[in-house]
């Protein structure tokens, strides 16, 4: 089948293709368009027979990878997600429609004949809803919206506010939620059509497992395959379970994720769990958009990895450790720390971990404030 490429305009009407079994579509930026075309690959044909759409993933945790979705698991995952918030609704997308949760608000108003509007970024144009209508937001425009009474006076109009795309603050959703914003938090990737975790339980028709600390995600909205990779296909989709990177436990069916697979790492001979170690940091010091520290492990020569950390706030490293000493284990606590300008972000919104982490090892062990 022919893969076409659409533009953010053009991508509500080439769903209502897509619904109807007429092509395939591959979303596209509005400006930079190069690296999604370099991931998708519209120029050769898609052989998955059930395809609708292939988006492209951020690649903020791995190499980017085109994911293909069928038309039925993207109406799957919209109509579950309806059922779950109470009903379909109108949509606002302030979210990059050429990833998965942008893309996602699109397909919930094509399908259930609903009206969808586009706003900025920076939510500095959001609309007032006229009657029921849904949000979805990165945690970074949620912690934008605390500082703001006006902002957050409008998401209190919205009759349900998500947030996913990454582990978010618990002081951060406890702040929104007290200034009476109805917040839903969301767990999925790509390989799900978005999220179909919901505050920790899942849609209706989907299964959480745990499989040697993995989270899998299984039911109809499972994608159908990664664009000319079956190798990577087999090694995460069987039948319709998808095996994450991401590490969790249920507790009493409610899914707690605790971090990816990679984040945990060897330090001088400890396993240090990265993704435990930021919350803590975040937990005494505060989000990294609040000037908190991010908390990164690099190549040693003498540790292996060691534990470094980024900040764009005022704190120096002696004040950083001297908060987390006797809260994280001594290999956890960070061995450098550099102040930065500002933080790098993927499209989607998360902290963008890796990009941070090869700036790092570019500049040199020399320009650490070290200890």
């Amino acid at each position: 089948m022919k893969l076409t490429t659409c533009a953010p305009a053009e991508l509500p009407a080439a769903l209502e293709r897509v619904f109807a079994g007429d092509g395939v579509v591959a979303p596209l930026p509005g400006a930079g368009s190069e690296p999604v075309l370099a991931v998708v690959r519209p120029d050769l044909p898609v052989e998955e027979v059930a395809a609708g759409v292939v988006v492209a993933t951020s690649g903020s945790t791995g190499n980017p990878k085109a994911v293909v979705l069928s038309a039925d698991a993207i109406a799957a995952s919209a109509r579950a997600t309806h059922a779950r918030l109470g009903g379909p609704g109108d949509w606002v997308c302030v979210l990059p429609t050429h990833h998965v949760a942008g893309l996602m608000t699109l397909a919930r108003a094509v399908l259930a004949g609903r009206s969808v509007r586009f706003g900025a970024g920076d939510l500095s144009d959001l609309p007032s809803p006229a009657g029921r209508c849904y949000l979805s937001v990165v945690g970074a425009q949620l912690y934008r919206a605390v500082s703001d009474p006006a902002l957050l006076a409008r998401l209190r109009e919205y009759a349900v506010v998500l947030v996913g795309g990454s582990a978010v603050s618990p002081l951060l959703l406890r702040q929104v939620r007290e200034a009476g914003v109805t917040l839903v938090t969301t767990y999925g990737m790509a390989e799900t059509c978005g999220g179909c975790v919901y505050d920790g339980l899942p849609l209706d028709g989907v299964r959480v497992g745990i499989e040697d600390g993995r989270v899998t995600l299984a039911g109809a909205m499972a994608f159908s395959g990664y664009r000319l990779d079956p190798g990577l296909t087999a090694r995460v989709l069987r039948g319709d379970t998808v095996l994450t990177r991401d590490r969790g436990r249920l507790d009493g069916g409610r899914l707690e994720v605790t971090g990816r697979v990679d984040e945990v790492v060897v330090s001088g001979g400890v396993n240090v769990d990265l993704a435990e170690a930021q919350r803590v940091a975040e937990a005494v010091l505060g989000p990294p958009e609040a000037g908190g520290p991010v908390l990164l492990a690099v190549a040693d020569q003498r540790w292996g990895h060691k534990v470094v950390a980024v900040t764009t706030g005022a704190s120096g490293l002696d004040v950083v450790v001297d908060a987390l000493r006797g809260r994280l284990g001594p290999a956890a606590l960070p061995k450098e720390l550099r102040r930065v300008a500002s933080l790098a972000y993927t499209p989607t919104g998360k902290i963008d971990r890796r990009a941070l982490a090869r700036a790092w090892q570019r500049q040199g062990e020399s320009d650490g404030d070290g200890r």
